[in-house]
C-alpha cells in the first residue's frame, strides 16, 4: 500500500489494472517556479518538488509515489491548457508533427528510493479539422499535458510511437512494478 500523491484518474486506472493498492492524495506544486525550457529538466524538477511537498505533508510511514508528465515539439514545452483556445493552438502544434510525451515518476518509502524519467515519441497524421473542433468541444482535454490523450482524441492520428504508452498516459507502470514487488 503507498499513497499516489496525484488527482490524475488516468493514473489511478493504471494502478487499479494492474491490481495495486493505493491511496490517492494530491500534493500541490507550484510548477510556475521552475524556469526551464527544457522538458527533461522540466518534468525532473515538477516530479521532486511534489515529492518533496508530500513528504513533508504525509511523511513517509506510507510509501508516495509522484509523477509528472510534459508534452513537448520541436524543442518547445506544451504545458496543461487554460482554455479552449489555448487547448487548439497547443494541438495545432503537434498535428503533422513528431510530438514527445515526457513523464518522471518517483516512488519513495524508508527503505529505497526509485526514479524514472521516460520519454515516448508520436508522430502524428495532420489532425482534421472537425474532428480537432470536436474534441476541444468535448472537454477532454482538460487537465491532460498539452491537451493530449493518446488513448483518445490523438490516437487515430498516430503514425509512429517509439517507448511505452504508458509513459504517454502519465505512469510508465513497466518500470514500476519490480520495485513494488520487493
Amino acid at each position: 500500500m503507498f499513497i499516489l500523491a496525484s488527482s490524475s484518474p488516468t493514473r489511478a486506472k493504471i494502478l487499479q489494472s494492474f491490481g495495486i493498492e493505493f491511496k490517492q492524495k494530491s500534493c500541490s506544486f507550484n510548477e510556475e517556479s521552475i524556469k526551464t525550457n527544457q522538458a527533461k529538466s522540466f518534468v525532473y524538477l515538477a516530479c521532486k518538488g511534489k515529492m518533496e511537498i508530500c513528504e513533508q505533508t504525509y511523511g513517509l510511514d506510507t510509501p508516495l509515489l509522484c509523477a509528472d508528465t510534459v508534452v513537448s515539439t520541436k524543442d518547445k514545452i506544451l504545458r496543461k491548457a487554460k482554455n479552449e483556445k489555448d487547448a487548439k493552438e497547443i494541438l495545432l502544434k503537434q498535428s503533422g508533427n513528431e510530438v514527445s510525451i515526457l513523464t518522471c515518476i518517483m516512488y519513495k518509502s524508508k527503505e529505497f528510493s526509485f526514479t524514472d524519467l521516460s520519454q515516448t515519441k508520436y508522430i502524428f497524421e495532420k489532425f482534421d479539422e472537425k474532428d480537432l473542433e470536436n474534441y476541444l468541444k468535448s472537454g477532454e482535454w482538460r487537465d491532460k499535458a498539452g491537451a493530449c490523450m493518446v488513448e483518445g482524441f490523438c490516437k487515430k492520428y498516430i503514425k509512429e510511437v517509439i517507448g511505452l504508452e504508458s509513459t504517454a498516459k502519465g505512469l510508465q507502470i513497466e518500470k514500476l512494478l519490480p520495485f513494488l514487488e520487493k
